[in-house]
């Protein structure tokens, strides 16, 4: 920017114009981003649409939690087993009225809910990132790692959304130790809170059913390896690398590394898992702007003038 004079300055930097600046696409091909990402948005839409009226047989995963019996969740129920639900009884419960619709507009839906969690993480970049082999597989396959991504990037702001990763793939919660770290005891006690207020209305509707999932995850969550290369790492491994890694994190002010966490945190590793890394670009943008308010602004001395020469 120049005032009238023709001088040239830096702009002092503030948490406005620093998000504005990191929403600004650098690269020559940035133009096309807004046309990609529009026609991504739309283009998963109309692939949860042709989901709900029957017409592609996708969405694997969402049969498992629209099948679940919210009183009787845990019949039958073995890794890698077709409709095989392993969450806790409170998440079937919370969707109970879903159960209720026909399974197409379940699936069209849930789909269709998959790729607005993408669009809001990605922002600009949604065309690229549907093209990344996790992304459009989770869409394809309807799991719950965008809601993931969703729960950690608002759970920095409103903590009571990591409920949703604990009572459901448990493990990647790990990242509640960030609260811990960084002595943040209010939020942890509202994590733990509101997990707790939430599994004692389950727990009310049907006591027995928090035994049977914890002999789910204990006995009948494990086994050989059906994932393949993606399961090669057991998480006994994996889950104090990721515990790590949020300690890190949490010391160094990198909110991104979160999700990198929650990923290696994963019960199991299936290709798909790791499209809860989508939630590191909100989350990297959010870290640069607070690192940018935190520097002094950087201010270009005047220009000499004729007098000076």
């Amino acid at each position: 920017m120049r005032h009238r004079n023709g001088d040239a300055y830096h702009r002092p930097v503030t948490s406005r114009t620093a998000t504005l600046d990191l929403a600004r696409p650098r690269i020559p091909a940035a133009r096309f981003a807004r046309p990609a990402r529009d026609g991504a948005f739309l283009a998963g839409l109309a692939f949860a649409f042709l989901i709900g009226a029957g017409l592609l047989p996708f969405a694997v995963d969402a049969h498992a939690y629209w099948a679940a019996n919210p009183l009787d969740p845990y019949s039958g129920a073995a890794l890698a087993d077709f409709d095989a639900y392993f969450y806790s009884p409170a998440f079937t419960q919370a969707i109970w009225p879903l159960h209720w619709l026909p399974w197409p507009i379940f699936a069209g839906l849930w789909t269709a809910a998959i790729v607005v969690a993408f669009r809001w993480l990605s922002g600009l970049w949604l065309g690229l990132v549907m093209l990344l082999p996790p992304v459009f597989i989770e869409v394809a396959m309807g799991n719950i790692h965008a809601f993931i991504a969703v729960a950690i990037v608002v759970g920095f702001r409103w903590p009571a959304t990591w409920a949703f990763v604990l009572l459901t793939k448990v493990t990647p919660g790990v990242g509640v130790l960030w609260f811990a770290v960084r002595r943040e005891w209010r939020n942890l006690a509202i994590v733990l809170g509101a997990t707790a207020a939430i599994v004692a209305v389950s727990f009310a509707i049907k006591p027995s059913l928090w035994a049977e999932w914890i002999d789910v995850l204990v006995n009948r969550s494990t086994g050989p390896n059906t994932a393949g290369i993606w399961g090669a790492i057991p998480l006994l491994a994996r889950l104090p690398v990721a515990a790590i890694l949020v300690v890190w994190a949490a010391r160094t002010n990198r909110r991104w590394l979160v999700p990198v966490a929650a990923v290696l945190a994963m019960p199991v590793m299936w290709p798909n898992s790791y499209s809860v890394m989508v939630a590191v670009i909100p989350l990297l943008a959010y870290d640069r702007a607070r690192a940018a308010v935190a520097a002094p602004p950087v201010v270009a001395p005047p220009p000499a003038s004729s007098a000076d020469a």
